[in-house]
């Protein structure tokens, strides 16, 4: 069974109705494609042979793959990771979006309210009230930024209150460590700080990127879990080994290695450095709240390479790769997971959307027929594209029968007028090759 993203071959699907309703998926996004492109970045050639011949090998070696595959690991993963590929009971806050960098590829002008919190800071004591007053379970509070630290008193006295409010959680802070010094240090230690997560510049000069190895140094003294999070740029893999040696020298806890996004902004510098969009962007096409923006081509097999080449050099830290897709699926657990459900409606538990099957036209009669014989009694016909179905778990009582089988993964919104099931995909299966465990 193959449920591939971005596109079914049109050209093999035989029923002249499933192929006019999977065309409507097509076509939508292939006007997406167009839009991305007319930002002013090619799509890349198609590398899913190459990304799977790297999978292939990295689960032959033993390397953990989670969350089907959207996070892969060795040897380590912060806890903290273990629990977004659901969102439940994780909550990341910032105090303003200030920061005293200029990466090229932040993607936080995307993010609702930039210009206002460039400019000023956000009640963290009224939200973290709030929070607890709700009864919400917390196990994870993270801050992030713009840069925390740009706002010492302030960043201290969140973990601090955080800890107070809920004893109990794991607390992170996200830095570039560049304002990081013993006091502040003992400061977030005595605040409770579980984890501290620097990030790398690659394109900073030999002198700056000492001081941030200097401070992360210094940060193991004070703080149980010391790690680093950046994305791997494209073309840069032989800086990005060294930079894994070097961190396993000084006994780093781990990396978080974030696949490459182009944000919807500078894409001058994304040209001159010839990226491309990976191709297709998204397994699912869909709003997605991660404001990270658009794969960029190449980076993920960077990271798969980078999983393999510590395996090859025995590295004792943890390395994780978290791949966009893996940043996407703690928001579509939630809108699925929390409402009631159809009984034609499958939850899966490989990437939380809501599945359905349909067959058409002149496959209903002999799809009715064999579930008369299977005792099937709960399915649906649409007449308007003249469709009928069915929960994905009675696709095994079709097998032996020539027929196509659509499925359909949907997500659940709230919006004024109620609860909408909204349709965002559907893929094309014969019954013979389906297997539930694919879903």
């Amino acid at each position: 069974m193959n449920l591939a993203g971005g596109g079914n071959s049109l050209a093999r699907i035989k029923n002249p109705l499933l192929k006019k309703y999977v065309s409507i998926y097509e076509n939508v996004y292939m006007d997406y494609l167009e839009q991305v492109q007319a930002q002013g970045l090619s799509l890349d050639r198609d590398l899913n042979e190459e990304r799977n011949t790297l999978l292939a090998k990295l689960r032959l070696k033993g390397v953990s793959f989670r969350n089907a595959g959207k996070s892969i690991y060795l040897n380590w993963l912060s806890p903290a990771c273990e629990a977004c590929r659901q969102g439940v009971g994780s909550v990341t806050f910032f105090l303003s979006l200030m920061c005293h960098r200029r990466c090229y590829y932040c993607f936080n002008p995307n993010q609702e309210g930039y210009a206002y919190y460039r400019r000023h800071l956000r009640d963290y004591r009224v939200e973290l009230d709030q929070l607890a007053k709700s009864g919400q379970k917390v196990s994870y509070i993270a801050l992030t930024g713009g840069e925390p630290l740009l706002h010492r008193r302030e960043t201290v006295d969140f973990f601090s209150l955080a800890k107070e409010k809920f004893p109990r959680a794991h607390t992170r802070l996200y830095t570039s460590g560049d304002l990081l010094d013993a006091e502040l240090l003992q400061q977030l230690q005595k605040a409770g700080l579980t984890e501290i997560r620097f990030s790398v510049k690659l394109e900073d000069d030999f002198s700056s990127k000492q001081k941030v190895y200097e401070r992360m140094a210094l940060a193991q003294e004070y703080i149980r879990d010391v790690m680093v999070e950046m994305p791997v740029i494209p073309g840069t893999l032989q800086e990005m080994k060294e930079l894994l040696l070097t961190l396993n020298t000084m006994g780093i806890k781990g990396i978080n290695l974030l696949e490459f996004c182009f944000p919807f902004h500078n894409r001058e510098s994304f040209q001159k450095r010839g990226f491309k969009i990976k191709n297709p962007p998204f397994l699912i096409l869909y709003n997605y709240w991660y404001a990270g923006g658009l794969p960029v081509s190449k980076s993920e097999l960077e990271c798969l390479e980078l999983l393999d080449f510590a395996l090859a050099e025995q590295l004792k830290i943890g390395i994780h790769y978290c791949s966009l897709e893996n940043k996407h699926t703690g928001q579509v657990y939630q809108q699925n997971f929390k409402h009631p459900k159809s009984d034609l409606l499958y939850f899966s538990p490989q990437d939380y959307f809501l599945k359905t099957a349909k067959v058409f036209g002149d496959d209903i009669p002999l799809v009715l027929q064999r579930f008369k014989q299977k005792n099937v009694l709960k399915y649906k016909q649409n007449n308007e594209y003249q469709f009928l179905e069915f929960n994905v778990k009675n696709i095994r009582h079709l097998k032996g029968l020539d027929l196509e089988v659509g499925i359909s993964s949907a997500i659940l919104e709230e919006r004024s007028d109620g609860v909408v099931l909204r349709e965002l995909k559907v893929d094309v299966i014969q019954p013979d090759d389906f297997n539930l465990r694919d879903l």
